[in-house]
């Protein structure tokens, strides 16, 4: 075939496909989904979630179980927005042999609802004592925590809102406000950092906005001691297009993340089971006979057995993985196909040059590869369209149930996550929402294509 005659035969079938505008719906979302792949490491706020959403370490100053930004529009109580402060007033003084250095951070307070957490980071050597006090905008101050660090070499100096603060606060509080009945370990530090300084201040916390600052002390017992990295990461109650979970994920990178498994685990299961039902199907309709029934009886025991109790036992059975996953389904899904390319294998081989071919000497794999098998790849694209939904479908099914694959980042695994961690009860709906949508809009997408493709090529058989 000369490529002409092939860009003729593709613009003909793009002339017909972009009549059925549910498959223009397909090729815009598919486009979507590809760019995100393609260009994923620039829409993604944090690129290694591959590797680190199982690491816990990775997401700590992140808040938990924070509900998307955007959600602050539809509420007049705004809830404090995470930030990081890298910009500080750094004061250094001596006493004695001790080294300090104080740095100051502003934190502009605007919101209704205070943030979950302060972290202040810094990297250093040595075994500095760090102390955090914050100053009100009220003038009030509040000494929040004093530790030793110890490093052996330089490491990262992190240190958080703990019970030492929770009991600061609590004392700090209890100057203006009654405590009766309020035990020390419901106090929500920031809570009473961020709020009036009035009775109700434990039960009803009022928003004190405006400039806080935040100091920072570090002593230093050597000289060859130091530090240096220093910021302040303040965790809101909201952060992100899609919010965090219960372990401070990100969850619109993991969304992310996962269309390339999804894409993967589709294609790639429709690709094989597609192929091989398409070839056994011509095979069983050419050789005919006493091979057809055998090859029949086969396919008949294959679709008898349900796909889904299988890929449960065998995931329980071994060690989950995306490729044994994939392997199972492409072990039954090649069923499919089999009765349509048969029924229509049949009538390619009455065909006259079929008889030609087979009078001139051909052999059967050269009859069935080279005459048959590519006047049904039309169809097969159309199958393979159709083949990719359910095959995300059954691998969020897996993963939902807890046997899927642990090392990657899937749809169906926020939602297992979702489902162990109660977002469900907990009202946590950004957790649940964007993943299930992600996996409808990804078989939709295929759908969309497939029943497009499927209204061109097929029932039609083009035959020489």
């Amino acid at each position: 075939m000369r490529w002409t005659d092939i860009k003729d035969s593709i613009k003909d079938f793009w002339n017909e496909f972009r009549k059925v505008k549910s498959g223009i719906v397909g090729i815009v979302f598919l486009g979507i989904f590809l760019f995100i792949l393609f260009f994923k490491r620039f829409i993604v706020p944090f690129p290694q979630v591959n590797n680190k959403w199982r690491d816990i370490t990775f997401w700590q100053d992140l808040p938990s179980s924070a509900a998307p930004e955007w959600t602050n529009l539809f509420t007049s109580k705004k809830r404090a927005v995470s930030e990081s402060i890298g910009e500080y007033a750094l004061t250094e003084k001596a006493a004695g042999t001790v080294k300090i250095l104080e740095y100051v951070f502003e934190y502009d307070y605007k919101a209704g609802v205070a943030p979950s957490d302060l972290i202040f980071h810094a990297e250093g050597t040595g075994k500095p004592t760090v102390i955090l006090t914050i100053e009100r905008p009220d003038g009030l101050t509040l000494d929040l925590f004093r530790k030793q660090m110890e490093m052996n070499s330089s490491q990262e100096i992190r240190v958080a809102i703990d019970k030492s603060s929770q009991s600061a606060a609590y004392n700090f509080g209890r100057k203006y406000d009654s405590v009766e009945g309020i035990p020390l370990q419901t106090v929500k530090t920031t809570d009473v950092i961020f709020s009036k300084a009035q009775i109700g201040m434990f039960r009803a916390p009022s928003a004190l906005n405006g400039v806080y600052k935040v100091k920072a002390t570090l002593m230093l017992q050597k000289a060859d001691e130091r530090v240096d990295k220093v910021y302040l990461n303040v965790a809101g109650r909201v952060f992100g297009i899609l919010g965090t979970d219960n372990s401070k994920r990100d969850i619109w990178s993991g969304v992310l993340a996962g269309v390339k498994w999804a894409l993967l685990i589709g294609l790639l299961t429709a690709v094989i089971s597609v192929s091989i039902g398409v070839i056994y199907g011509v095979m069983s309709a050419y050789l005919g006979g006493w091979k057809d029934s055998l090859m029949q009886r086969i396919f008949e025991i294959f679709i008898s057995v349900p796909l889904l109790p299988v890929l449960i036992v065998m995931s329980a059975v071994f060690k989950p993985s995306i490729w044994v996953i994939i392997l199972i389904m492409s072990t039954f899904y090649w069923v499919g196909p089999v009765k349509t390319v048969r029924s229509m294998g049949l009538q390619i081989k009455e065909e006259t040059y079929i008889e030609a071919s087979r009078a001139l000497g051909a052999s059967n794999a050269r009859i069935i590869f080279k005459h048959m098998v590519p006047l049904l790849i039309p169809y097969a694209f159309a199958s393979m369209a159709l083949y990719v939904p359910g095959a995300i479908v059954v691998e969020a099914t897996i993963s939902l149930l807890g046997l899927g694959d642990a090392t990657i980042v899937t749809w169906g695994q926020i939602l297992q996550s979702a489902l162990s961690g109660g977002a469900v009860l907990s009202g946590m709906w950004w957790w649940v929402v964007p993943p299930g949508l992600a996996i409808a809009l990804m078989g939709m997408t295929f759908a969309f294509v497939g029943f497009a493709m499927d209204k061109i090529l097929n029932p039609k058989l083009k035959t020489r």
